[in-house]
């Protein structure tokens, strides 16, 4: 027997766990999404051994030599089992690891050999300490020594590569969330019925989100770009017109996509679990902390087709790279792809009440 005092607050528990129960997507964006996602995770992350990462070796000044060394360190047993030990020209070698590609290069000098890596990279830290341990056993009775050399110059530090990541991810959430759920929520507060009302029209409608979505976005990107640029010394080596057409085409992508998603849903539950379904993968596959080519060739199509992988390389080679828009064109034309195709599917789809 219920207290008359909470009676009313049991009814409406009561009638809370009612409408709860009669929803079942929203079951399973609460419950089935987060347990799935834990147990993939779980499955991803699981404990291994440490990896040391890739590492190359520069064909100058003999390649001979250099051959010799990286067969000294592929008969060597690598941490994960899993290493490539590459020979290629100095300056690829030094690309490689400014994008992530590879942990460290080695350089061969006649009576020292140079390992440059990233200290701030714990796959880079590693990879120094197993090359210097199997090159000082191999070298025992030789008069070589392995030298570590930090990278220090803008553009080749951890700093520089992960910040166009972390810009990426914030234009991919605020296109989702910032337009996405703030659809769901009208539909949820019966706002869509006023605005029938109205001599609007739908295309219009949806385009102000993705014109006031841009908007909103530029003076915060301003200010993260302007803070890694003065403060942590993250260069910027191409136009800003460039960086502006990359960020401007990523938030339109991003916008069609959540547009799409909301396009008919009807719980701001289920919004949510949507959008996450969409972020998630982009977070662990796109290269956001390292390079998306660290991923196996077989999902490589996949993690290509992905808009947030598109927009981060496209940031990083402009930044970085001083790319210019012809040279990010073919990446832009995917993200332009993703803004058409997923507004044009909205608009057609979109459930007006």
């Amino acid at each position: 027997m219920i207290p008359q005092r909470w009676q009313a607050l049991a009814y409406l528990v009561d009638a809370r766990f009612r409408e709860f129960m009669r929803e079942p997507e929203v079951i399973f964006w609460v419950y089935g999404f987060p347990l799935a996602l834990a147990v993939g995770l779980g499955f991803a992350f699981k404990s291994t051994a440490p990896e040391a990462g890739d590492i190359d070796v520069a064909n100058t000044p003999s390649l001979a030599r250099a051959e010799a060394t990286a067969k000294t360190l592929r008969e060597a047993k690598p941490l994960d089992g899993n290493q490539e030990i590459s020979i290629l020209p100095s300056e690829e070698c030094k690309h490689r690891l400014r994008i992530g590609k590879t942990a460290a290069y080695l350089v061969l000098g006649d009576k020292e050999i140079e390992c440059i890596h990233d200290p701030t990279r714990a796959d880079s830290a590693q990879a120094r300490f197993w090359v210097e341990a199997v090159l000082l056993r191999d070298a025992q009775s030789k008069t070589v020594t392995v030298r570590a050399t930090p990278v220090t110059e803008p553009g080749a530090r951890y700093i520089d590569f992960l910040l166009p990541g972390l810009v990426g991810t914030n234009i991919m959430g605020g296109g989702l969330f910032g337009v996405g759920f703030a659809l769901v929520d009208m539909r949820v507060r019966k706002l869509f019925k006023r605005l029938m009302a109205t001599p609007m029209r739908h295309s219009d409608f949806l385009l102000s989100f993705l014109v006031s979505r841009g908007l909103f976005l530029l003076p915060e990107m301003a200010i993260l770009l302007g803070m890694g640029n003065l403060v942590l010394g993250v260069p910027i080596e191409g136009s800003f017109f460039t960086l502006l057409i990359v960020i401007l085409a990523g938030t339109a992508a991003f916008a069609g996509i959540g547009m799409l998603l909301a396009a008919r849903t009807e719980k701001s539950e289920s919004a949510s679990g949507l959008l996450n379904l969409v972020m998630m993968p982009q977070y662990i596959l796109s290269g956001v902390f390292f390079s998306s080519k660290r991923f196996p060739d077989e999902v490589q199509y996949f993690v290509q087709a992905l808009p947030l992988t598109q927009l981060i390389d496209a940031l990083r080679e402009v930044m970085l790279e001083g790319k210019s828009l012809l040279g990010v064109s073919w990446r832009l034309a995917i993200l332009v792809a993703y803004a058409v195709v997923t507004f044009t599917l909205a608009l057609k789809w979109f459930r007006w009440r």
